[in-house]
């Protein structure tokens, strides 16, 4: 393995499901760009979000600690400042740590180890998105997902989170040039994290006419009746308003198309960045992962959205490409985002052993990128969110899925025979020992009383500081990016000659 140190790009999408990738296995979707990575790198093809939801899953990502470790239970929990992430431990290592869109961070910290911010976050900062277990089912309407989004899909010019990914490529971009131009002596690290392909289910003409509506799969699975869904996929049900809405097959398809071709838009800005490495030579010595923070139903079994450890919300890519370092290859080995933050670590150290602060969830991948397949790889996860009203685990070892949540039916997937997820073998008798070995290691585990407390706590102070905080004078916890003016383009603290060569790139010398 090399010892220099290689440039570190993270491509973040949201609400990217890996089954709906041509890397693995999707005929339809076009993704030239992530095609390409996953041709010349490493491609998990058992990669899951451990906490298929915004914040928390992103947490995982930075810190590689499940939520509770850190506390960060939904999308409107803090996360703590005194937690290390890659970008403390990156910044350690003499790299400039970089982020530029979304992190869904909540609090007062927006920064958790990048030293810089390019953009603000398309999504609140403070503890208004709280949920509150005590209400059972009953929704909170006012930030709670609906069925607004499948029966509003189609072409826009532009909308919210257009506005937001086309910014976020822009200040991604123009950061890759700065570095080459101005701190080429330092490895870099970038995170572009964009909102694409996440509902609503819109996406400009052009990337919508790379489809056609004959060109649209529907779902492997048609809507199942309310009463034959599991328990915990009738409380999604109930939490989106699903009953409420006529969603009929043209919704459907429309939903997908659009989906469909969010991929497609965000894979042109990710082609974008990997443009702008490739032109400054960065991309020599590059390590560049693809990955997202959880998936979507998209009408599968009539569901759509997250909050669940089905194949659909819960499997995300997770690729890692640098050629220089690790040939292509594909994996089986279960991968989870809480194996990110400890390989990009490795990566960083080229190869030495990485002393991390405090204990981890997730482990490196980087023997995954160099060595040999390990498919009896085991990972856990935890959802502590709005969907449940107690904890709900997930552990993912070689062909098996369990899924366990206290007064829900477990939930037993051989996903090697049954990849949708038809048949729950939890309750057949040759599997009860398997059942009793995985319900005694959850015990093991956790203190599922204990953690249920904590989170309950954690809701209550957070639903009254947000009223509070909310009344008399407001000081908003959103991060306010800021570019000094003064130090832009050409100003008399230097000659109009000595900017014009500096800013060039390729620099053509004195």
């Amino acid at each position: 393995m090399p010892a220099a140190k290689p440039h570190i790009i993270v491509l973040m999408a949201d609400q990217l499901s890996a089954p709906f990738l041509k890397s693995y296995g999707h005929k339809v979707v076009k993704t030239p760009a992530i095609d390409k990575l996953a041709a010349s790198g490493v491609v998990f093809e058992r990669g899951y979000s451990p906490s298929p939801l915004c914040a928390p899953a992103r947490a995982i990502f930075m810190s590689g600690r499940l939520p509770s470790r850190t506390g960060v239970y939904d999308n409107a929990a803090e996360f703590p400042s005194a937690v290390p992430t890659f970008a403390h431990y990156l910044r350690q290592e003499g790299y400039r740590t970089v982020l530029s869109g979304k992190m869904h961070f909540v609090g007062p910290d927006q920064l958790h180890g990048f030293e810089e911010r390019l953009t603000t976050d398309i999504y609140p900062a403070d503890f208004g998105w709280t949920p509150d277990w005590r209400l059972k089912q009953e929704r909170i309407d006012w930030w709670y997902h609906n069925m607004s989004s499948v029966k509003e899909a189609g072409p826009a010019s532009i909308n919210n989170q257009l506005e937001y990914d086309d910014e976020v490529a822009f200040h991604a971009v123009r950061r890759i040039y700065d570095h080459a131009r101005y701190e080429a002596d330092a490895p870099l690290c970038l995170v572009a994290s964009f909102s694409h392909p996440h509902d609503p289910y819109v996406s400009r003409p052009e990337f919508w006419d790379l489809y056609s509506d004959a060109d649209i799969d529907m779902p492997a699975l048609p809507p199942v009746p309310f009463d034959d869904l599991d328990p915990h996929s009738q409380r999604l049900y109930q939490a989106s308003a699903i009953g409420d809405y006529d969603i009929r097959p043209d919704d459907v398809r429309n939903s997908r198309h659009g989906y469909y071709a969010a991929i497609s838009y965000i894979d042109s800005k990710f082609a974008q960045v990997i443009a702008a490495l490739e032109d400054t030579g960065m991309m020599d010595d590059c390590a560049v992962a693809v990955i997202s923070d959880h998936g979507d139903f998209l009408g599968e079994r009539g569901l759509w959205y997250k909050m669940s450890y089905l194949e659909h919300p819960a499997r995300v890519p997770i690729i890692i490409s640098s050629p220089r370092r690790f040939g292509p290859a594909r994996r089986k080995a279960p991968a989870s985002l809480s194996d990110i933050a400890p390989t990009l670590v490795d990566l960083a150290r080229a190869g030495a052993a990485a002393e991390m602060v405090g204990p981890l969830d997730g482990e490196s991948l980087l023997p995954l990128l160099t060595g040999a397949d390990n498919p009896e790889r085991t990972i856990h996860g935890e959802y502590l969110a709005e969907g449940v009203v107690a904890p709900m685990f997930m552990i993912r070892t070689g062909k098996w899925k369990f899924i366990h949540c206290a007064g829900d039916p477990d939930l037993l997937f051989d996903i090697d025979a049954d990849p949708l997820e038809q048949v729950n073998l939890a309750t057949a008798p040759a599997h009860g020992a398997r059942v009793a070995d995985f319900r005694a290691s959850i015990a093991a585990r956790y203190d599922v009383g204990r953690l249920t407390s904590d989170v309950m706590t954690s809701q209550q102070s957070r639903l009254m500081l947000f009223k509070v905080l909310s009344s008399g004078k407001y000081y908003p916890w959103d991060f306010q990016p800021l570019r000094d003016a003064s130090e832009q383009y050409t100003r008399n603290r230097q000659g109009v000659t000595e900017r014009d060569r500096l800013s060039r790139f390729p620099q053509v010398g004195d």
